[in-house]
């Protein structure tokens, strides 16, 4: 594992530990060369296709729902933990599916019911892009339903 400070490949393990569902391995590590400490998680890569709006089909992508996530939480009061947990919980429900082809509405509804959750702002942030916003009217709309 490369630090991300100086590049150096030799780190060694502090602690280890499973996230709160058991879906990834947590490890605190120490660069052997620069002494600064990072975090890396083990993941089990998911088999999953992403059945998009226009049909297409591509491979389900963390990283990705990670950066959609990010954008609609940008300044606002949201660590990097919860969204990682809105992330977990996502793929959690994923998995549970019947099947390994999902719609990408049903990944944005669940983006959406667990923002609601944490910040409302973001949570209208998301749903602008996501519902495609073309007018004032739907800001409106989606605002006096989160209240």
């Amino acid at each position: 594992m490369k630090c991300p400070y100086c590049s150096n490949a030799e780190s060694k393990v502090i602690d280890k530990r499973n996230t709160d569902l058991e879906i990834a391995i947590r490890r605190r590590r120490e660069c052997l060369k620069c002494q600064k400490r990072f975090t890396t998680y083990e993941r089990v890569e998911t088999d999953l296709m992403v059945i998009k709006k226009d049909g297409r089909r591509e491979q389900y992508g963390r990283d990705k729902l990670k950066a959609g996530i990010k954008k609609s939480c940008e300044k606002r009061p949201v660590t990097q933990e919860q969204i990682e947990k809105i992330i977990d919980d996502i793929e959690n429900v994923l998995r549970e599916q019947p099947t390994s082809e999902i719609k990408s509405n049903f990944i944005g509804q669940l983006v959406m019911k667990y923002l609601k959750r944490i910040d409302k702002v973001a949570f209208v942030r998301f749903a602008s892009v996501y519902k495609e916003f073309s007018d004032p009217e739907d800001f409106i709309k989606t605002i006096k339903d989160v209240k």
